[in-house]
């Protein structure tokens, strides 16, 4: 691990989970109302209630903002630049998952999307894993969630063509 100083680790934590939560932000603005739209589609029994996602989320980037904070803690951007690029390109997905199925009702882009998406976080887990084991860790109940969105996606995308294309 590369000695910085607390103040910089600090700062650096800050910027990581501000990275993080300014991407949750972008991809929650398509959704300021998704909660009546959810409720109105179709939805498998196993769906959770819209109550559910919010709170969630912010734990899911909450563990991965600390995640890449813990990578670039180890070796700096320079020395996890692809893990941590990947760390941005997973982001950026996620945000625009949201745009795709709330913001435009988009189903079928949402759903190749979020496999997408999907096969970003595996990637980032894994480089992650490879620089800092914890930061691998922190990553998984955030693919085990994207794990569940993929089958949700789908199937409410498959129970809604009217509405989701």
């Amino acid at each position: 691990m590369s000695r910085m100083s607390k103040k910089k680790q600090v700062i650096g934590l800050l910027a990581w989970l501000g990275v993080t939560f300014l991407a949750a932000g972008i991809g929650s603005a398509a959704s300021v109302n998704a909660g009546p739209f959810y409720m109105e589609l179709t939805r498998p029994e196993w769906a959770p209630p819209p109550s559910v996602f919010g709170p969630v989320w912010s734990v899911l980037y909450v563990l991965i903002g600390v995640a890449a904070w813990l990578v670039w803690r180890t070796g700096g951007f320079f020395m996890a630049r692809k893990a941590l690029i990947l760390f941005f390109i997973q982001l950026l997905l996620n945000a625009l998952w949201t745009w795709l199925f709330f913001g435009w009702n988009m189903g079928a882009a949402a759903f190749v999307e979020i496999v997408l998406l999907w096969g970003f976080i595996v990637a980032t887990l894994i480089a992650f894993w490879r620089v800092n084991r914890l930061a691998g860790v922190l990553f998984i109940p955030y693919l085990l969630w994207v794990s569940f969105a993929v089958m949700l996606s789908y199937t409410v995308w498959q129970l809604n063509p009217e509405i989701l294309g």
